[in-house]
């Protein structure tokens, strides 16, 4: 398995080319975290083709609830990383605790937040 994040997410719906064979190679899934960042976005900006896109991809995927396992391996992620003196946005440590949480080590993104995540945690950040 591997768990979609949400930068992942919104370059595979604009068909951005490296994302196609991330898909095929394991079992996609998303936490309800990166959910959240989606449909924020879409509401914000009112998306009519963006929101009927992603309702049909999220009734489709599976969704890794946020649930007290996660925010414990979320804050042992957010420790780590402060110790060392790294910031990284909460949102991606959520979803790295989620991922955890859940038994997946793999995280496919853009986001170079999850290569800190990666250096503190079993998280393995496929970044393309």
């Amino acid at each position: 398995m591997i768990l979609l994040d949400t930068s992942f997410l919104i370059d595979y719906f604009r068909g951005v080319e490296e994302t196609r064979d991330i898909v095929v190679e394991k079992e996609p899934i998303v936490s309800t975290i990166s959910y959240h960042e989606i449909m924020t976005g879409i509401k914000l900006k009112k998306a009519t083709k963006e929101k009927q896109y992603f309702t049909r991809f999220f009734s489709e995927v599976k969704l890794l609830p946020f649930h007290r396992d996660a925010a414990d391996f979320s804050s042992d992620i957010n420790a780590k990383l402060l110790a060392i003196g790294k910031n990284v946005n909460t949102l991606d440590i959520l979803i790295a605790g989620t991922a955890i949480a859940n038994g997946v080590f793999y995280v496919a993104t853009r986001d170079s937040d999850f290569g800190e995540i990666s250096k503190v945690s079993e998280i393995e950040a496929i970044i393309y």
